[in-house]
């Protein structure tokens, strides 16, 4: 089951977090794609509630037509923003295209963080029915909420590059 062995988010790490992005003056891009909207609407709200916790306001969406045009844009605003939230849904359907579409989001994503040193907070579903993406939404009801968990990933790889850097 998904799910499993997630880590919980303790107290003092959001205190920790939150006293990082305001020292930091973290800047962050949340890159989202417009398919599926009630999936995607969770993903989003999910990842504002993560930015909430820790006190960040002023967060730039950018929507993509797809997840395939997730790493371009991430790319993007890679050069501009500390850390890059993508989000996205891709759910199987009758043919090769879902194995195309998550293989080349999952390489580019990968691609960006690694070639910009940007932290990439990954948020891309990869789901075999629309019942397990609505599951890992954020939205009531849901098991999961991937969005909080990708802005978290994000956040706290910007704050330990920091940390690695002084």
């Amino acid at each position: 089951m998904s799910g499993t062995g997630t880590p919980q988010i303790e107290t003092a790490e959001l205190d920790t977090l939150r006293t990082a992005a305001a020292e930091q003056n973290l800047r962050v891009a949340v890159v989202a794609s417009r398919w599926h909207e009630v999936v995607m609407d969770g993903l989003i709200a999910g990842s504002h509630r993560f930015f909430a916790e820790i006190g960040l306001e002023d967060v730039t969406v950018i929507r993509a037509p797809g997840s395939f045009e997730l790493p371009v844009l991430a790319s993007h605003a890679a050069k501009s923003f500390d850390v890059v939230v993508a989000l996205g849904v891709v759910i199987r359907g009758g043919t090769p295209h879902f194995d195309y579409v998550c293989t080349a989001a999952t390489d580019g994503l990968s691609q960006v963080a690694l070639s910009t040193g940007t932290p990439v907070g990954f948020g891309l579903l990869t789901c075999d029915d629309e019942a397990q993406a609505l599951d890992r939404a954020g939205l009531q009801g849901s098991k999961e909420d991937k969005g909080f968990e990708a802005a978290h990933a994000g956040v706290a790889a910007a704050v330990e590059i920091a940390a690695l850097n002084r």
